[in-house]
């Protein structure tokens, strides 16, 4: 248990990464992960879609720079992309979404994978250019953008250490 907790407190959020590929079989256990996330009364209305094509990574990294107006790769150069979206019709998608998100970071940790939470899919998947490829990949308009989670191995300048925890983090009842 104790070495559990260790293993969590010590993920980081990578931004920069080398172009190794991550083994597919790895890959599919961080994927799996995060499809048994708890959701809101078991609906699972989250859908990720796993992004290992170049050039598709690229047109999503370019409008997520869109975005942010900067032309700079918010994918810090990681090869995978997970984009996490959710069903709105479910009253929990935001909450599921962000479920998934967190057991495809804590996986990718456990099986020596770096990671990053990437925000802005909302708003890229609403764009004209972001709804044709959620149509391309069968994703209805009802599904909204949650998250992008970067996969990938890290550079050792792209982790910083944690910083401390806040005052006050924790408050107990008793």
């Amino acid at each position: 248990m104790q070495e559990t907790l260790q293993d969590l407190k010590s993920r980081r959020s990578c931004r920069a990464y080398t172009d190794q590929n991550i083994p597919e079989e790895v890959l599919d256990q961080i994927l799996e992960a995060g499809s048994y996330a708890p959701s809101g009364m078991g609906r699972q209305s989250a859908v990720m879609v796993c992004i290992e094509n170049k050039q598709v990574r690229d047109l999503v990294s370019k409008l997520n720079a869109q975005i942010m107006n900067t032309d700079m790769d918010p994918f810090y150069g990681a090869n995978v992309v997970v984009v996490v979206f959710a069903d709105t019709r479910i009253n929990t998608y935001r909450d599921d979404g962000n479920l998934v998100i967190a057991n495809l970071l804590n996986a990718a940790h456990a099986m020596g994978i770096d990671s990053c939470y990437i925000y802005r899919a909302r708003e890229v998947f609403k764009t004209r250019e972001g709804k044709e490829l959620m149509k391309e990949w069968g994703l209805s308009e009802d599904y909204e953008g949650i998250g992008n989670v970067i996969l990938g191995y890290g550079k050792p300048e792209g982790k910083k250490d944690a910083a401390p925890r806040k005052e006050n983090y924790i408050i107990k009842v008793r």
